[in-house]
C-alpha cells in the first residue's frame, strides 16, 4: 500500500476527508472502491489493474458516450461516483450548478506535469474543480481500398457515391460543429440563422450516411461495412495502427477539438482515493503508457518525452498549424443552448 501523507487542508476546502485521516490515528482504512464515470476505451486496462494492486482497492469503470449523456444521467440522481470525465466546456456547467468537489493540489503533486499550452486552453486555468486528462479532435477515417485519393474535407459527406456507407456522430456539438465550420461559422456559433444553415447541411449528409452513432463505427470503418465515418481522433487511432486499409482525414476547415478533464464529483464517496487516482495517471510513465494505448495526447510534458517517435508521428497527436488555426475548442453554450437543440432534433428528424 502506498505510504500515505499528510497534507494541511484550509478550512474553506470543500471536502469531506473524514475518513481519509492517516490509519495510525484510529481512522478507518482506505476506501476500497472507486468509481469512475468515462468515455468507452479510454484507459488501458492494465494500468487500472496496476492502481488496484498498488492501492488495495477495486476500481468500478462505468461509460458514456456523449457529456450530455453523462450530465443527464447525473442530474437524474446517479450516485455513488467518485471521479467523472467531462469535456471542458461540460466541466463549466457542472462547476456552475455546484456538482464538482475541490481539486486539493497537494493531494496531486504531478498536476506540475501538465503542460502550459493546454493549461490555456480549459474553463478552470487554475485546475481548481479539474484536471486536464486527454486532448483529442474529430476527423474522418476512410477506407482506402473504396476511397482513393479522398479530400480532406467535412464536404466527403456530401458525397451522393458513398450513400449508404458513411456515419456520423451522433452529437450536436460535434456534427453541427463540422457543418458549422464548413461553412465557416464558429464551431460554438449562438447564431439562429447559421444554426440552420448548419442544419440544413447535416440533412444533406444524412442522405448519404447509414445513422448517427458513436461507438459501431470503429468496427464498421476496420470491417469495411463503412467507406468513410467521422469519429473521435483516438479511436480511429487505434484502428489505423492495427488496419493499413483504414486512413485519417484532418478536414481543411478546421476540426472540432475537446479536453476531457478528470473532475471528482461533489458527492463522491472516497474523494482521498479520487485524488490518489488522478495523482497516479498524470505520473509521466504512466501517461505516456496510457497515450500509446489510447491514441490520445495527454497534456503531460514529461510524459510526452518519453512516447515512441511513432505516436508523435500520428497527424492528430500534432495537427498541423493551417488547419489548427481554424480549429476550436468547443465552449459552453449557456442560455443558448435551446438553439442548439431545436437545430439538432430538427437534423435527425429530417
Amino acid at each position: 500500500m502506498t505510504t500515505r501523507r499528510r497534507f494541511l487542508l484550509s478550512s474553506t476546502s470543500t471536502l469531506a476527508l473524514a475518513s481519509c485521516e492517516r490509519e495510525d490515528e484510529g481512522q478507518p482504512e482506505l476506501p476500497k472502491e472507486l468509481r469512475v464515470f468515462i468515455w468507452a476505451d479510454y484507459i488501458k486496462p492494465e494500468l487500472v489493474k496496476r492502481f488496484e494492486t498498488e492501492h488495495n482497492c477495486k476500481v468500478v469503470i462505468d461509460t458514456f458516450d456523449s457529456n450530455e449523456a453523462m450530465y443527464a444521467k447525473l442530474k437524474a440522481g446517479a450516485t455513488g461516483y467518485d471521479i467523472a470525465v467531462p469535456s471542458s466546456y461540460m466541466v463549466k456547467l457542472m462547476h456552475q450548478q455546484m456538482m464538482l468537489n475541490d481539486i486539493v493540489p497537494g493531494m496531486a503533486p504531478n498536476l506540475r506535469h501538465i503542460s502550459g499550452d493546454i493549461a490555456n486552453k480549459v474553463y478552470d486555468k487554475l485546475f481548481k474543480v479539474s484536471v486536464p486528462y486527454a486532448v483529442g479532435c474529430t476527423v474522418i477515417a476512410y477506407r482506402k481500398d473504396k476511397i482513393k485519393e479522398p479530400e480532406a474535407s467535412w464536404m466527403l459527406f456530401d458525397r451522393a457515391d458513398l450513400n449508404p456507407k458513411t456515419t456520423l456522430l451522433n452529437d450536436m456539438r460535434e456534427t453541427l460543429g463540422a457543418a458549422l465550420r464548413t461553412q465557416g461559422f464558429s464551431i460554438n456559433s449562438r447564431d439562429e440563422v447559421e444554426l440552420g444553415q448548419a442544419r440544413d447541411l447535416v440533412i444533406r449528409w444524412k442522405k448519404n450516411t447509414a445513422k448517427f452513432d458513436n461507438e459501431a463505427y470503429k468496427a464498421g470503418i476496420d470491417s469495411g461495412e463503412f467507406s468513410a465515418v467521422m469519429g473521435y481522433s483516438g479511436d480511429l487511432f487505434q484502428v489505423v495502427a492495427e488496419n493499413p486499409q483504414v486512413g485519417i482525414l484532418l478536414p481543411k476547415e478546421g476540426v472540432v477539438i475537446s479536453c476531457d478533464e478528470f473532475v471528482i464529483l461533489k458527492e463522491a464517496p472516497n474523494p482521498f482515493l479520487a485524488h490518489e487516482f488522478i495523482n497516479f495517471m498524470l505520473e509521466p510513465n504512466v501517461s505516456a503508457e496510457n497515450m500509446e494505448h489510447i491514441g490520445y495526447r495527454c497534456p503531460n510534458k514529461e510524459a510526452m518525452n518519453i512516447v515512441s517517435p511513432s505516436f508523435l508521428s500520428n497527424p492528430v497527436i500534432k495537427i498541423p498549424d493551417e488547419v489548427m488555426n481554424r480549429s476550436e475548442i468547443i465552449e459552453d453554450l449557456g442560455d443558448d443552448l435551446p438553439k442548439w437543440t431545436k437545430a439538432w432534433d430538427a437534423a435527425k428528424a429530417g
